[in-house]
């Protein structure tokens, strides 16, 4: 499996690495953290960084750092937060068990950026501000587009932009590599579109489901994730 990852990513390294340049975090939904943490050990071998609660959202997270300003994020129910009456996001109140759920793409200028995709029939929703507060007490804000709104059964992304805010992936746990990140649906052309029109290079190709497909060094070797179980 090894050697077919690394012949697949010689074949397209050029669309491969723009992609992961791009790549913020990747969404790991679990319906309890700590089955989320202990899911994600035993598959890379890294215990996760505790991160934060989500204020108004339900949701706490824990991270693993996937590269210097890329990181893995698992997110589950807070149970010092009641549920949102409109539901916590990523589907998590409906998940049996932890699941690779979408990806979050690197922004900047938000508000014109989501203007612009809008015009070319896009829509990625209301610029919105967010934060959470680490462990030791340093408060991170972002902005983001709504990570509810859901385009293309979450194939593509929301965008982030932390400002002055330290990456949260500085504190992160270490030891795990992100080596490529790949998509299928049933309308993959569609999809490709979508993305391009966002100035994104994620690779597309045909499947009976749609699926978000990551693949990973860790210290226990190579490891693949799909969104669909």
């Amino acid at each position: 499996m090894i050697a077919n990852v690394a012949a697949s990513r010689g074949g397209a390294a050029e669309g491969g690495d723009a992609v992961l340049r791009r790549i913020d975090h990747l969404v790991y939904a679990t319906p309890d953290l700590a089955l989320g943490v202990d899911t994600a050990e035993k598959l890379f071998g890294v215990h996760a960084t505790p991160g934060g609660q989500h204020p108004g959202e339900g949701t706490r997270n824990a991270l693993i750092a996937l590269g210097p300003a890329t990181y893995f994020e698992i997110i589950g129910p807070d149970p010092e937060q009641p549920r949102p009456e409109r539901g916590r996001r990523f589907g998590i109140d409906e998940i049996k068990i932890p699941r690779l759920t979408t990806w979050v793409a690197k922004g900047t200028d938000l508000e014109t950026f989501a203007t612009g995709a809008a015009a070319r029939g896009v829509n990625l929703g209301a610029v919105i501000p967010g934060s959470r507060k680490r462990p030791d007490g340093v408060v991170l804000s972002w902005h983001y587009t709504d990570p509810r709104v859901v385009l293309a059964d979450r194939l593509v992304p929301y965008f982030i932009d932390w400002g002055a805010s330290p990456h949260p992936s500085a504190t992160a746990a270490k030891g795990v590599t992100l080596r490529s990140l790949r998509a299928e649906h049933p309308e993959a052309g569609q999809v490709q579109r979508m993305l391009r029109q966002l100035g994104l290079e994620l690779a597309v190709s045909q499947g009976t489901r749609p699926a978000l497909i990551a693949e990973f060094d860790s210290p226990k070797g190579h490891v693949q994730l799909s969104s669909d179980p």
